[in-house]
């Protein structure tokens, strides 16, 4: 019964997956910075390559499981299964030596603009040339965008106008933690629950003349789902999280590669930082921009969304707890420049999807933000 859910793809996708990194760490030595031209050139193809090889077949599982599950249940797998990992190697780096007071803000600003303008505005600008517009919605929409804007101000406003050095104190850093994991576990709790259908794609058929004679085909309750395809759904999960985990690994493994090689460049340090976090996040760009060459916007914005506010809700906890345990101070304030950027992305995506249709104008503009954001980079 397994074995018709697994290929001898998916098997090799594994395989070379878990191999690279293996291989990775047995060469460890020669890839120890500085690492000569060539060698440098050749490991940093060989684990882009390997990455996007297993990253297709993270999207393969994610979309079977989509088509399985539904939405909002199918795209939270794939989210939670990238965002969790982030998070856990996040905090490793931070239990490990060194200083990392910055780590956790530099990763998830180079995230929020990632999947903020670059992903959703590809998604949208192909999207939209393709169909013309896209409905969406905008009910579940409207629900990521209130929260984002309020995790994103806790997280890197507010410390600055009442932090210490643009880290909160210990007093401050309570009642964050537990306000972030409440509103994010109520949100997980109304999304899987009560509110499921707002996350759901708009059936358009039901637009017009027809909507009173034709009904939208009934979804199962997922616990039937789940009780009536438990093996292929466990078996496509335990897939996607062991191909989804040497992605991540090697993406981090590669940082040290991409900071050497952009050093010699004369590159902002910032942006290995931003090449990191876009390979993290490639099954799930992937399977985003897919959905919107199907026409499907409101799995769009559940993947993209969806993983930022996973993102924010989770590791800014997470490296607030670890830095009160260890004494370590988290720096989670951002600059003049980047607050004008998160805000202007926000704005922007507040006004991009409270339209009924999103389009391809509407992707040309977060390119474009997108693109000032990378200038600032090297300003």
């Amino acid at each position: 019964m397994i074995r018709s859910f697994i290929t001898r793809a998916d098997v090799l996708r594994v395989a070379l997956g878990w191999g690279a990194f293996v291989a990775v760490l047995v060469l460890h030595p020669l890839l120890a910075p500085p690492v000569a031209g060539p060698l440098l050139v050749v490991a940093l193809v060989a684990i882009v390559a390997v990455i996007l090889v297993c990253a297709f077949g993270v999207v393969q599982q994610a979309e079977a499981l989509a088509h399985r599950l539904g939405d909002p249940y199918g795209s939270l797998v794939l989210t939670l299964s990238i965002v969790l990992i982030e998070v856990i190697l996040i905090s490793a780096v931070m239990l490990g030596p060194g200083e990392h007071a910055t780590i956790a803000r530099d990763s998830v600003m180079a995230v929020s603009m990632i999947i903020l303008n670059l992903i959703i505005g590809l998604a949208l600008l192909l999207g939209g040339l393709r169909h013309r517009g896209m409905a969406h919605n905008r009910t579940g929409t409207s629900a990521y965008l209130s929260m984002l804007v309020v995790l994103v101000a806790v997280a890197f406003g507010l410390p600055g106008l009442i932090g210490d050095d643009g880290a909160y104190t210990i007093p401050q850093e309570i009642p964050i933690i537990a306000l972030t994991l409440a509103l994010y576990a109520f949100f997980l709790f109304r999304q899987m629950g009560a509110q499921a259908e707002d996350f759901t794609e708009v059936d358009e058929r039901l637009r017009g003349p027809a909507a009173a004679t034709e009904t939208a085909a009934p979804r199962l309750p997922i616990g039937q789902v789940l009780a009536t395809h438990r093996t292929e759904v466990l078996t496509r999960l335990v897939l996607l999280v062991v191909t989804v985990v040497p992605i991540v690994l090697l993406s981090h493994d590669m940082a040290a590669l991409l900071d050497d090689g952009l050093g010699r460049l004369g590159a902002p340090v910032a942006l290995a930082g931003l090449l990191i976090a876009g390979i993290v996040f490639l099954p799930e760009s992937i399977t985003a921009i897919r959905a919107a060459r199907n026409g499907e916007a409101q799995r769009v914005s559940n993947l993209c969304h969806g993983a930022l506010v996973s993102t924010v809700g989770l590791t800014i906890p997470a490296v607030l707890l670890i830095g009160m345990l260890t004494g370590q101070q988290v720096v989670l304030a951002e600059s003049p420049a980047n607050l004008l950027m998160l805000a202007v992305t926000l704005l922007l995506s507040v006004t991009t999807f409270a339209a009924k249709r999103v389009t391809a104008m509407h992707g040309a503009a977060h390119l474009a933000t997108f693109a000032v954001y990378v200038l600032i980079l090297f300003s």
